[in-house]
């Protein structure tokens, strides 16, 4: 309410400097002047669509007068202003569709050099979502896409693969300008917006054309991919049930293996050139915090509330597939990857391996599990509880010894082989190795003591 009365106190006295300026011309015109008084003035009237009532305040100001006002106003105190009737939102309306107005406002200045501050470029495209939800209120949403997107649509950054520049802030502001644009919009609304958004940028023929390409072999435009669906549609949902949504949107149209390959791509760790690490989570163990996002990416698609047709079995289809991409990866990566997913992924690819009869395979990646507990700082007891879940899925007793037996024996073989290599990497190996036994004994005495309780 104070912003909306501070622009209308902007606009009242806008005009009485104006009104006193046009009265003192007036009294100092000439006898042709006085002549052309008769014919008519462009006024605000001529925007008002077949009212009935009598012209308003605006109605009866000439329509440049009305623009001199509204050029006094910020983004924001004239998406407010466009809330006070329907007749002002049109006005508005039509002041913003001006190529003058949009080569003003619309900044398209968002490389490092030329816009040093990021964060009143994202603060002014936030105001600019407000204002032109607010002002496209009345229209259906098909004729708003249309409007919207046929002026942003010409902004070279936003579009994919037109701009390289390191550190540009074009995808971050659309991102935000389109969180605010239809924030509160329903399911079906937001099904055209995809839609829309996919046309302009021709989103679905790039994608297709990297997804199937070999992996890394397009790096550019894998991270052009990525920082596109992350900051413009991700990103912004972070935390929130839209991100599911669309994340599901991206990957719908295509096969299990490219949904994979898309997975990683949006997710996936990258080198400290920005490039993405395709061949690291094969050949060695990444940090902690390298496949966070990834897991997340996993609970954002089989969290709750659970997508109609995203089902447990998929899920097990679609961790396989990302876990083998572009090779299998490094055990250590694979079981950290599982415990950042939590206990039900973990269980259900663990317990269906399980089943299909990969005991030894199954049993070596929980000693990797044990391994990654013991160095990331996670309590033995999850892992204690995963085995007891495993060790129920087996029906009789001899498979339930054998499962056993067979995890026993992979902390013995891990032993062996890690001890065996520490001639040719001695400080590595041998810090591997104390880790290994610590976490054996560790995992054994909660092991125990929960059998003994």
């Amino acid at each position: 309410m104070c912003n909306l009365l501070h622009s209308f106190f902007i606009a009242r006295s806008l005009v009485t400097i104006m009104g006193k300026r046009i009265c003192r011309s007036y009294g100092q015109q000439t006898h042709k002047a006085r002549l052309l008084k008769k014919q008519s003035v462009r006024t605000a009237t001529s925007l008002n669509h077949g009212g009935t009532c009598g012209p308003s305040f605006f109605q009866r100001l000439p329509i440049e007068v009305l623009h001199i006002i509204l050029d006094q106003l910020s983004v924001l105190e004239m998406s407010v202003f466009s809330m006070v009737s329907k007749e002002i939102t049109k006005y508005i309306l039509d002041y913003i569709s001006s190529q003058k107005w949009r080569n003003k406002t619309i900044i398209q200045s968002f490389h490092p050099s030329a816009c040093p501050e990021q964060r009143c470029t994202v603060e002014h495209y936030r105001h600019l979502g407000l204002l032109y939800k607010r002002c496209t209120l009345l229209l259906p949403t098909k004729d708003r896409l249309k409007l919207i997107f046929s002026k942003f649509s010409q902004i070279p950054c936003f579009m994919l693969e037109q701009c390289f520049v390191p550190g540009c802030t074009a995808f971050v502001s659309f991102g935000v300008f389109l969180k605010t644009l239809i924030a509160g919009w329903d399911e079906p609304e937001s099904h055209r917006v995809f839609n829309c958004l996919c046309v302009v940028t021709n989103l679905m023929q790039k994608t297709e054309g990297i997804i199937t390409a070999k992996p890394g072999v397009k790096p550019h435009r894998e991270l052009q991919l990525r920082l596109f669906c992350r900051c413009v549609l991700l990103d912004p949902w972070a935390n929130q049930p839209e991100c599911q949504f669309w994340l599901t949107q991206l990957l719908k149209p295509w096969p299990m293996v490219s949904q994979a390959h898309l997975l990683f791509i949006l997710y996936g760790p990258l080198q400290p050139g920005g490039i993405l690490g395709w061949q690291d989570v094969v050949e060695r163990a990444l940090t902690p915090g390298s496949l966070w996002s990834l897991a997340e990416a996993i609970s954002i698609l089989f969290g709750k509330p659970e997508v109609k047709g995203w089902t447990t079995p998929l899920m097990f289809s679609i961790v396989m597939e990302l876990t083998a991409v572009p090779e299998p990866w490094h055990l250590e990566n694979l079981a950290r990857f599982l415990l950042l997913c939590g206990n039900h992924v973990s269980y259900t690819v663990l317990a269906s391996k399980a089943l299909f009869g990969h005991v030894t395979e199954v049993s070596r990646l929980i000693i990797y599990i044990i391994l990654v507990c013991e160095k990331d700082g996670y309590h033995m007891s999850w892992v204690v509880n995963i085995v007891q879940q495993i060790f129920k899925v087996f029906s009789t007793s001899t498979e339930r010894f054998f499962f056993i037996q067979h995890l026993e024996n992979s902390f013995s073989q891990l032993t062996r082989e890690i001890f065996e290599s520490t001639a040719e990497n001695q400080a590595e190996d041998r810090e591997m190795l104390f880790i290994l036994l610590e976490s054996s004994a560790r995992f054994h005495t909660k092991f125990l003591h929960t059998l003994l309780k």
